[in-house]
């Protein structure tokens, strides 16, 4: 098959690369090739009940298919350039700004209208956090919740089917380049494109740089996150969440000076599991709809580690670090603060007797014989630190599940038009290691797109 553009990759990057394509010029004969399934499709197998944790699929519904990782997380687009990436150095900090507004626009029009959009502009919350030692970063955040995401996507879907061919459950193993085409090819099969997309997300980390090992695209080591994600009562955080729903936080620890961030908070949310390459992680998820909420709010603390020499692999670090957390708890470990800082390990029944219940169902255990002493060492300021702006938050009732790891790309050498030295040939999204959200990848998409479209419109370059 002969495609104008092929997109590789169908999550947000993806998504809004062929929404712009068409939107500008239905003639364009694109196809978008994923390794996951279509959305309605993609549905985990645990149920709590018959399967209680992760078995392992061929492919992650959670984190692979239509809408990429994204689909299922609680649908939070940060509208910032504060966090969630680095575009705005390649595009410029208005333009990126603009193209995040842009698909927040495209979002409420496809089904995301009456969500709120909560800022902490002239919030006293961010004196408050001043006042302890706290960095609460600037943001608008548009939160959809998990199931208006959904209906967004959905939507989004439905626009585009009969106007770009999706290929899903197929795997493109490689892309070859042939004077000024590329070959693009998967399971025995071959297609050409003049214009090639790359956006497979963070799941895509070991292919993407597996590609760009073989066409010599230079490349430089990202960042890891490690952590935990907190579950508390959601009275604890409501005077934070009510007004900004999303309240990114740093801290400098004493001990280390190492930086502590909240990251992906959910309000009355779900821990669910997340897997990554074969190894089962944690994440969070909330719902806008009041019937799926629950008394509960959670959020991650995360603890960035940049490796460089002699070793130079923050990713295998991170995963190092999760199987260990998968070898000695089944999968996800859950310990109580309390357990924690007495230097014991949870069981069952002290887990029962909690004032806080679990939403996932984890393994009691002991995070000290998983996370290295630092990284845990700053959590632990970090909780004593929240509780002076959230009382409660270090009560031995908190609940800690772990590992939390957040897996960057490599960061991969692109110019401002987030092309690589091959012309045609772009890498977007979470998988270009620039973007590390919703609104950043979305954003990126956009932005390609339109730059294909200058080519496509200017007849001097001979399209």
């Amino acid at each position: 098959m002969k495609y104008d553009v092929i997109i590789v990759g169908a999550g947000p990057g993806g998504i809004f690369s062929a929404y712009e394509l068409m939107k500008a010029d239905p003639s364009l004969k694109v196809g978008v090739f994923e390794a996951g399934n279509e959305l309605k499709k993609r549905k985990c197998p645990i149920d709590g009940e018959k399967i209680t944790s992760c078995i392992h699929c061929a492919s992650c519904d959670i984190m692979s298919g239509f809408g990429g990782a994204g689909a299922f997380s609680d649908g939070k687009y940060n509208i910032t350039n504060d966090f969630g990436g680095t575009l705005y150095k390649y595009i410029g900090k208005k333009q990126a700004l603009d193209l995040m507004e842009y698909v927040d626009a495209i979002n409420l029009s496809y089904g995301g209208e009456g969500t709120k959009l909560y800022s902490t502009a002239n919030t006293s919350i961010k004196k408050l956090c001043m006042q302890n030692q706290l960095n609460l970063l600037n943001a608008s955040v548009r939160h959809l919740g998990t199931d208006i995401n959904y209906v967004v996507l959905e939507n989004l879907y439905e626009y585009l089917k009969d106007k770009v061919e999706f290929r899903f459950n197929y795997k493109v193993e490689d892309i070859e380049v042939k004077e000024g085409i590329y070959l693009v090819s998967g399971q025995d099969k071959s297609d050409e494109c003049r214009k090639c997309i790359v956006s497979v997300g963070r799941t895509g980390s070991r292919w993407m740089e597996e590609i760009c090992k073989k066409l010599d695209i230079a490349t430089k080591s990202n960042r890891v996150d490690l952590g935990v994600r907190v579950e508390l009562p959601a009275a604890i955080f409501s005077h934070l969440t009510d007004e900004l729903y999303e309240s990114k936080i740093v801290y400098r620890t004493e001990t280390f000076e190492d930086k502590v961030r909240t990251f992906c908070m959910n309000p009355k949310g779900i821990v669910v599991n997340e897997n990554t390459n074969g190894i089962v992680t944690v994440n969070g998820h909330s719902y806008e709809d009041p019937k799926k909420q629950t008394e509960n709010t959670n959020f991650a603390l995360l603890v960035a580690k940049h490796f460089s020499e002699p070793f130079e692999n923050s990713n295998e670090y991170g995963e190092s670090i999760a199987r260990l957390s998968n070898m000695l708890g089944g999968g996800v470990i859950l310990q109580r603060f309390g357990d924690l800082i007495r230097g014991r390990r949870s069981n069952e029944n002290r887990i029962s007797e909690s004032f806080v219940t679990p939403t996932l169902n984890a393994t009691p255990g002991d995070l000290s014989l998983v996370l290295p002493k630092r990284i845990l060492d700053g959590i632990i300021e970090m909780i004593y630190a929240l509780d002076k702006i959230a009382p409660g938050t270090a009560n031995e009732d908190t609940l800690l599940y772990g590992v939390e790891v957040k897996f960057y790309n490599m960061e991969v050498q692109v110019d401002p038009n987030l092309e690589t030295k091959y012309k045609g040939l772009y890498i977007i999204g979470d998988g270009s290691g620039v973007t590390h959200s919703l609104s950043h990848a979305s954003a990126s998409g956009v932005y390609v797109s339109r730059q294909i479209l200058k080519e496509v419109l200017d007849k001097q370059k001979g399209w």
